[in-house]
């Protein structure tokens, strides 16, 4: 794979940490505007140089980092404009919600302090009970709209989610289909670590999957029901509902690459213990919601025919999903031992295999040590010729952390259409950062995927305030 080096342009700088970065324009406009989400609840645009607020929700998002020693990873993680915003105002946010915090599934132990074990049975096969009083926190997504005075303003709610821990809850996790025009949801699998109630397998469960919601059908209900499970959700709300995939873990959105009359989809899952991987596919059958209930009731399985399986809990990436024991005879060695055998034999044929993965453990010089995935994003532009047409993608953090100051990587890996497993490719970045850390936390594009857009913190601590810029790749 070819060699390619980039410098990174600063456009704005001493945020809070940037969790969605996408461009769009403003009805009346001329110009695509960058517009910046920041996880504690603020979206800003650059217009004319300066930074302009679009919209401050803080009053309407969860507390965060106080339980958890600054770092966290709830508030708002989705934003999207509606394909025809120019026109119709409309846009849509995920967040999480002021005064829902609970107590999690596992109350009074930290969300991740759970580890399978097995040779006992009773940790492979736990389940989430009392959920109404057992939970971290509500996740919310919402329509606005563009008022003409230039105020926005919620319009409906479309789904209220009760999430069993604080973290695993999706970043940059609203995308529209340019293929569907739907709005796609991408939820994590709840949190915790290797899933404790398997969650993302389970048909019924909202998380740990890849939902499309039809927003054309306007569907109005008073305060919609606080949910987990999708036969919870009132009728009219499950009728807008179809399902693209499940086997999530945690994911940093779904992204879109025109390929010739279709369309190249790209997920991220971020890995547990060994990798991270990156998922592409181009036909897919989405199931509905309603089919997937009835199928429940009748106590049948749902035709799975060009369903999307990620594998998640009983396989990461490309490997059946382990947990690292020390050897006591031998500090220096670990064992492997594969945590869920029968779900990894249950789910092998039937899940999509990554396109990419990269390792938490890889001793190759010309790659590096993942730390989690944060950004998947198709380059479709030509002043950097080396990446065009290919999907870089972002990690929090090359590892091993304790090397300071802190930087995060990015890296490119090209298309396939064949379904083989694909290299990856270090881009080589200068360093604006000097002595200061720098975790990349987002990545984004322009309409048109021809300039991308990275989110830099200089902490992983989001109580850490006003440590966030957002550069350009460039040449």
């Amino acid at each position: 794979m070819t060699k390619v080096n980039v410098s990174l342009r600063p456009i704005v700088s001493k945020l809070n940490l940037p969790t969605v970065l996408k461009t769009t324009i403003l009805p009346g406009d001329s110009i695509e505007r960058l517009f910046i989400a920041t996880q504690v609840g603020e979206i800003f645009y650059i217009g004319n140089g300066d930074i302009e607020t679009f919209l401050d929700i803080r009053p309407r998002i969860l507390k965060l980092g106080g339980s958890s020693g600054g770092y966290d990873e709830r508030g708002l993680l989705g934003l999207a404009f509606h394909p025809q915003f120019y026109l119709n105002r409309l846009f849509y946010l995920h967040y999480s919600v002021a005064g829902t915090q609970g107590p999690g599934a596992f109350p009074g132990a930290p969300s991740e302090s759970f580890k399978p074990n097995p040779c006992d049975a009773s940790t492979l096969n736990l389940k989430w009970t009392n959920r109404e009083h057992q939970y971290d926190h509500i996740d919310t997504v919402e329509e606005w709209i563009l008022q003409s005075n230039g105020q926005p303003h919620k319009r409906r709610t479309l789904l209220n989610i009760r999430r069993p821990f604080l973290n695993h809850n999706g970043v940059n996790s609203l995308n529209f289909s340019p293929e569907t025009g739907k709005l796609v949801l991408t939820t994590g699998d709840g949190g915790s670590g290797y899933d404790p109630f398997n969650l993302s397998q389970d048909d019924m469960e909202i998380a740990g999957k890849i939902i499309e919601i039809d927003v054309v059908k306007n569907t109005y209900i008073d305060n919609p029901p606080v949910v987990t499970r999708f036969h919870e959700l009132p009728v009219p709300i499950q009728e807008t509902l179809t399902v693209i995939a499940k086997g999530v873990r945690n994911i940093p959105g779904i992204s879109f690459q025109r390929f010739y009359n279709q369309y190249i989809k790209y997920v991220g899952n971020v890995g547990q213990d060994l990798v991270e991987s990156i998922f592409s596919f181009v036909h897919y059958k989405p199931i509905p919601v309603t089919q997937l209930i009835q199928a429940s009731l009748m106590k049948t399985e749902p035709d799975h025919e060009g369903f999307i399986n990620l594998g998640w809990r009983g396989w990461e990436g490309a490997f059946p999903t382990s947990i690292i024991t020390g050897c006591p005879a031998n500090p220096a060695l670990n064992e492997k031992t594969i945590a869920y055998y029968e779900e990894a034999v249950r789910t092998s044929v039937r899940r999509l295999q990554p396109l990419t993965s990269y390792f938490h453990e890889d001793s190759r010089t010309d790659k590096f040590r993942a730390t989690a995935l944060t950004g998947v994003q198709p380059y479709m532009g030509c002043e950097i010729p080396s990446l065009s047409g290919n999907v870089v993608f972002t990690d929090l953090a090359r590892g091993p952390e304790s090397q300071l100051p802190v930087r995060g990587v990015l890296a490119y890996t090209k298309v396939r259409t064949d379904g083989k497993l694909n290299d990856f490719h270090v881009i080589e970045t200068d360093d604006p950062f000097g002595s200061q850390s720098a975790y990349y936390v987002s990545l984004g594009t322009n309409l048109n995927q021809t300039r991308l857009y990275l989110g830099v913190y200089g902490s992983m601590k989001v109580a850490d305030a006003n440590q966030g810029t957002v550069f350009e790749i460039v040449p």
